[in-house]
């Protein structure tokens, strides 16, 4: 898989080749997801994207529906692309996750606007709170939703920070999910490096 900086038709492979690539890389592309996932108490978890995920998920799309026709290729691109970060801020897919279901269903109404008290802090900065479900609303007045796409834009001056190896805090401040955790510095190395 080949990072452009840009996803376009051009840039994604056939469907045959991606199937030959898929049988090798899968298991790298999984440690890389598993290293930008950042767990926030019990049931939070956060997915951080890259061009990397999100070729990945664009590429698994096609071959599991079977797109090959620009139209449907475009659309997909189109679905997924904003989810790369652009170099002034860290994307994630964000997952509220309980086994149980009548726990979920419970937990969910509860957590209502937890989205956007997510936040991020730069060790010596403000925090940032997130920027969440741009595409669409994910919640109503019963129940926010399981999943959501959060962004966290930083100054240039937190960029820098976070590059120099300033310590960075991922938190929620919601009344239900009061959390936050150290991002691991490895973690922290795959994120930074996300940034200019």
């Amino acid at each position: 898989m080949q990072l452009t900086g840009h996803i376009t038709p051009d840039s994604l492979m056939s469907l045959e080749a991606y199937s030959k690539w898929r049988k090798v890389h899968k298991p790298e592309v999984i440690a890389h997801r598993k290293l930008r996932s950042v767990q926030l108490g019990e049931h939070l978890n956060l997915q951080f994207e890259s061009e990397t995920t999100i070729r990945y998920q664009i590429q698994e799309m096609l071959r599991i529906e079977k797109i090959f026709e620009e139209e449907g290729i475009q659309s997909e691109i189109e679905a997924y692309a904003p989810l790369v970060p652009d170099g002034s801020n860290w994307k994630a897919t964000m997952l509220i996750e309980y086994i149980d279901v009548n726990e979920r269903k419970r937990e969910l109404a509860r957590l209502i606007g937890v989205e956007d008290r997510m936040f991020v802090e730069v060790e010596g900065y403000e925090r940032v709170y997130a920027i969440a479900d741009e595409d669409l609303d994910r919640e109503n007045e019963q129940k926010t939703s399981a999943v959501h796409f959060v962004r966290f834009e930083f100054t240039p001056a937190m960029r820098a920070a976070i590059k120099a190896g300033a310590a960075v805090k991922i938190g929620c401040d919601h009344t239900h999910y009061p959390a936050h955790v150290q991002i691991a510095a490895e973690t922290l190395a795959s994120l930074a490096g996300d940034l200019k």
